[in-house]
């Protein structure tokens, strides 16, 4: 993404928006129609489902964008395996992959998990890569920079000749995904970002779980993390009391933060904590006058994400009136934008989505630090 889309999301903490339908349809061959083998289990996601048969899986991406009504169905086959269902699929690949080129530094965690790091051939916007994984791939002339993910360079995309490009939709007609498709390379959409249940984002990796024939191993990674986060809610709930949070920062004048229904929120009440506009619906952001913060959140015990800001005296010199925050006065505030990468790249923005059980006991180390003692803080930093 380019550098004001992560500034707008770091003040956020997710942002929404709308894009038009767009769809390749590839025919497969065909024959007699055959029954669903197994559905994978997907317990929280809510963007995508996988559907196994004799010899191939469908993924169908349900919500490729928000308020989107558009379904895309793509066929993953598997060594000699054959296509049965009357079916027109809007991608079809072989599997496992071999390699892959994917768009999002959200996307990176999940190959790792699942050992296929060497797989990864192509991204664009090489420098926002955080994991020292990836990078020393990188370094190793193992990934090829591909430009902007809005205009990949098609011409280096064409000759690594991937077997499939993961993708993700933002805003409008994505022409450079048509460009891509017209060249025979497969493009698949991944919507992970726009899961607003924490567990549901990290369940994603069970999409490139099925890309690798790596099912079982995505089922376990998750799994885990399913059960590290579990427990963390039910200790926070013991908590006796619940401190009140503030989030966001001014960004022009104008102060955002997330709304009640968003992931950010989300962690929040898990963690036990009262976050002061929990009441206000949606998922994407609240955009607030300053004076209407300052009167609801004043006295918050607690600020968490103050958007790009790594120091209290950025804050005073930004504006007088964040020291009148208690929070700010009490030295309880808390950024998740200062852990980066070698290049820069924010580690929060590429690993939390895939982590969600680190976040969240990091939440609750900030509210409640005597429920989880031996926890060290991993994406959240007191501002100095």
């Amino acid at each position: 993404m380019q550098k004001s889309v992560l500034l707008i999301v770091t003040l956020l903490f997710l942002f929404s928006c709308k894009e038009n339908k767009e769809s390749t349809q590839t025919k497969p061959e065909t024959t007699s129609k055959n029954k669903v083998k197994k559905q994978v289990d997907i317990t929280y996601a809510k963007g995508f489902s996988i559907d196994m048969y004799d010899g191939y899986k469908i993924i169908t991406l349900k919500e490729p964008w928000p308020d989107s009504d558009t379904v895309f169905k793509y066929a993953l086959v598997e060594e000699k395996g054959k296509l049965q269902n009357d079916v027109e699929f809007d991608a079809v690949v072989n599997v496992p992959l071999k390699n892959i080129v994917v768009t999002s530094t959200t996307h990176i965690p999940s190959l790792e998990l699942l050992d296929e790091t060497k797989s990864l051939i192509g991204f664009p916007n090489l420098s926002y890569v955080s994991s020292e994984e990836t990078r020393t791939q990188i370094d190793k002339d193992k990934i090829q920079e591909l430009g902007k993910n809005e205009s990949i360079n098609t011409e280096v995309l064409i000759d690594l000749n991937p077997d499939l490009v993961v993708t993700f939709a933002v805003e409008g007609n994505n022409k450079t995904v048509s460009t891509i498709q017209k060249t025979g390379i497969p493009v698949f959409y991944n919507s992970d970002w726009t899961e607003q249940s924490p567990l549901g984002k990290a369940e994603w990796i069970k999409f490139f779980g099925a890309l690798f024939n790596k099912e079982q191993k995505a089922d376990s990674i998750f799994r885990e993390i399913e059960t590290n986060y579990i427990s963390a809610k039910e200790k926070a709930a013991t908590a006796s009391v619940s401190p009140t949070v503030l989030s966001g920062a001014m960004f022009k004048d104008v102060w955002y933060m997330p709304k009640g229904d968003s992931w950010a929120a989300q962690f929040i009440k898990d963690a036990n904590g009262t976050y002061l506009w929990n009441d206000t619906e949606g998922t994407g952001s609240l955009s607030l006058n300053l004076e209407s913060v300052l009167e609801k959140g004043k006295d918050a015990d607690y600020w968490i994400g103050p958007g790009q800001f790594s120091s209290k005296q950025q804050l005073k010199d930004a504006h007088s009136v964040y020291s009148e925050f208690l929070a700010y006065q009490n030295n309880d505030i808390y950024s998740n934008t200062i852990l980066v990468g070698e290049t820069g790249g924010v580690v929060y923005y590429e690993l939390a989505p895939n982590r969600p059980d680190i976040v969240l006991k990091d939440i609750i180390k900030i509210l409640h630090p005597e429920i989880l003692p031996e926890h060290e803080l991993y994406f959240f930093s007191k501002l100095k």
